[in-house]
């Protein structure tokens, strides 16, 4: 897996404890928005 890509950004987010945001899957979200939410659980 590519650093920066989506799947990263899944992948560190469910390190940190975050499956779901507003009762969806990670995955259904763009990397873009995974980045920014990334941001804000560090």
């Amino acid at each position: 897996m590519h650093t920066g890509s989506k799947g990263w950004y899944v992948k560190e987010l469910k390190e940190r404890g975050v499956t779901k945001y507003e009762g969806k899957k990670l995955e259904k979200f763009k990397k873009h928005f995974l980045a920014n939410l990334l941001d804000s659980k560090k």
